[in-house]
């Protein structure tokens, strides 16, 4: 690409690199220079302007967004996103309801490396997205780039990226209580996460915070999946809640998480269906270690040991107010 100032009388057919006013008239930077144009420019007395020229072996930002933005999702509606029209260069991916984000992370970092007037940006690997939140904006930064690196591009990255959506429609929710315990407090915050997600809260039960209750109520439970919030906190794999899904007939396969807040949840299966013991901040609706699992169990995507202990990476989450106990003690 050839860029640089040049007399006006010369440059059509030329990208304009940056905006210029002409009588009243504004031509914005990226458009591309026509004879009526060049008479507006000269008309006005300018006589110069900051141009860009693409060689054959080149494609404009918009044809090279496009191209490489239907390569990465070659076919949208099985991906679950949308695609937008290319505008100086960009074109910005969505989702085409809840869910969450997956992708390919090493073909997608290969995309970066090829040029640098060649960029991709996506939310993290499995963020839980809605209906029309951007999942990813590609961005070619120059006017033109050279057709074959776009070409590579598309090669190296192709459907590495997609939407999975909501495959859960219900979830039961099982609280305990203790005398002078919270109560119910938190219903309404798990509540809305579900909504979220586009699930519903079928039921919500209120029993003793003993093995017994609560296991025949995880009996009873009719959502495709399971929540328990404790009145008391869960601190160990063999307390109240994880003891009570065992004796249901369920089993636990996930005890505690490094991720801060959200430390003491568990994840255990009842019946084919899977069961999360919540922890206790997930009373708030800041976001907690339960909120990247819960979204990822609600979309059908196998939560595993290893997935969990390498949520520790990023997992020290913004402190918030209603945490009974500050990670840094005051100063008096």
């Amino acid at each position: 690409m050839r860029f640089g100032a040049v007399p006006v009388r010369e440059a059509k057919g030329a990208i304009l690199a940056h905006s210029e006013s002409a009588n009243g008239v504004r031509l914005r930077k990226g458009q591309t220079l026509e004879a009526v144009h060049i008479d507006a420019l000269q008309a006005a007395g300018i006589g110069e302007v900051t141009v860009a020229r693409l060689d054959t072996d080149e494609l404009h930002e918009d044809g090279a967004a496009d191209f490489l933005a239907s390569g990465i999702v070659p076919d949208p509606d099985a991906a679950q996103l949308s695609l937008t029209k290319a505008f100086t260069g960009r074109v910005n991916i969505t989702a085409n309801g809840p869910g969450v984000v997956e992708m390919d992370v090493d073909a997608l970092n290969a995309i970066n490396a090829i040029n640098p007037m060649i960029t991709l940006a996506t939310v993290p690997p499995w963020q839980q997205v809605g209906a029309g939140n951007m999942v990813g904006t590609v961005k070619i930064i120059s006017y033109g780039v050279p057709k074959s690196d776009v070409e590579r591009a598309c090669q190296m990255a192709r459907s590495a990226l997609r939407l999975r959506p909501v495959k859960l429609a219900s979830a039961s929710l099982m609280i305990t209580e203790i005398p002078g315990g919270a109560g119910e407090k938190g219903r309404d915050a798990i509540e809305k996460r579900l909504t979220a997600l586009g699930m519903t809260l079928v039921e919500c039960r209120v029993v003793p915070h003993q093995p017994a209750p609560l296991a025949e109520a995880l009996q009873k439970a009719k959502g495709d999946l399971v929540l328990i919030l404790t009145g008391s906190a869960t601190s160990d794999p063999f307390d109240v809640a994880p003891e009570a899904l065992r004796e249901a007939g369920g089993s636990v396969e996930r005890f505690g998480m490094p991720v801060d807040p959200g430390n003491l949840l568990f994840l255990g299966a009842l019946d084919g269906r899977p069961v999360i013991g919540l922890p206790g901040c997930a009373r708030s609706p800041a976001l907690n270690g339960a909120d990247w699992v819960l979204s990822r169990v609600a979309c059908g995507v196998a939560v595993t040991d290893a997935d969990i202990a390498a949520m520790g990476v990023g997992g020290l989450l913004k402190e918030i107010p209603t945490r009974p106990m500050p990670r840094e003690r005051r100063k008096r």
